[in-house]
């Protein structure tokens, strides 16, 4: 097992190379062979409308209409783009949510994605992160995928850790917060994102790579896209299909658990201060006594 520098043990079973300056550099994407890649894609109810709370088991409700979280069309892109349009590449999606939605696969599909697998269970009501990543981890070992392209972390659960669990059950090296990707042959290299620019690190195929937002600039669906998306198929599977134990997915297999829900305090009112010559030190004051200062 490989460790970035500073000791980062997000790298799992990679050789890191020197790090490096942020520096203009060539594509963003380079793939020498063909393959199958797998992008795990979650679907999430829109942004855009209020979001609620289910009252039995105070987890986001997602009984409506759910769309592909925009973190994940950076993961499609960079599939496509891997996959290019050779006789042989594969781009999969493979996704888990609840009553057979399949909205958002189908936005991924229109992309250019050649088919779907989707996890739909009521078994998996409550699944924490561990018990998603055992899930998409046993769809994806069925795909039978070389690359599995992740995002960093969705924007409706912000746990950042799903990439690195998905690759640990599957036995993978796992990449994360990759810039530019280039598979040569059965090797994976990678410009790895860091705060003072990018590590180029380097893994055997298979592996788990987890993109950034800004990676590449996801396409959007074509008219053509989006009436051959409905014909692409999207292979809808339940836990027993996946052999897994329903004891150790859904809310039964969850490592953590909301006990309760509250209403956010209101916001009180703030104290205005006219300065009469001491202003600057009643601001000074209250600051001591809030002890910012």
């Amino acid at each position: 097992m490989g460790k970035a520098r500073g000791g980062d043990t997000s790298l799992v079973g990679v050789r890191p190379v020197a790090p490096r300056l942020e520096m203009a550099a060539s594509r963003p994407i380079v793939n020498n062979a063909p393959m199958h890649v797998a992008v795990c894609v979650k679907q999430i109810p829109d942004p855009a409308a209020p979001a609620a709370l289910d009252p039995n088991t105070r987890t986001l409700d997602r009984s409506g209409k759910l769309i592909m979280d925009d973190s994940d069309s950076y993961g499609v892109e960079m599939a496509l783009q891997l996959a290019g349009d050779g006789e042989g590449n594969e781009v999969t999606l493979v996704s888990m949510a609840p009553n057979g939605e399949t909205s958002g696969l189908r936005t991924a599909l229109a992309m250019g994605a050649s088919r779907a697998v989707l996890v739909s269970d009521d078994t998996l009501a409550g699944s924490d992160a561990l018990s998603t990543a055992k899930v998409l981890a046993a769809a994806i070992r069925r795909s039978g995928a070389e690359l599995v392209v992740c995002a960093t972390e969705s924007t409706d659960g912000y746990t950042g850790t799903l990439p690195v669990q998905v690759a640990e059950l599957l036995g993978m090296p796992s990449v994360t917060f990759a810039k530019r990707v280039r598979v040569d042959g059965g090797t994976l290299r990678v410009e790895r994102q860091t705060e003072a620019g990018y590590d180029d690190v380097e893994c055997p195929l298979p592996a788990v790579v987890s993109v950034t937002a800004g990676v590449v600039e996801p396409r959007y669906p074509s008219f053509k896209g989006i009436m051959a998306a409905k014909s692409k198929p999207i292979e809808v599977l339940s836990v027993s299909d996946l052999g897994l134990d329903p004891g150790g997915v859904g809310a039964a297999g969850a490592r953590q658990e909301v006990i309760e829900v509250s209403e956010a305090e209101s916001r009180g009112s703030g104290e205005i201060v006219v300065d009469e010559g001491g202003g600057a030190q009643r601001i000074v004051t209250f600051l001591e006594e809030l002890k910012v200062v």
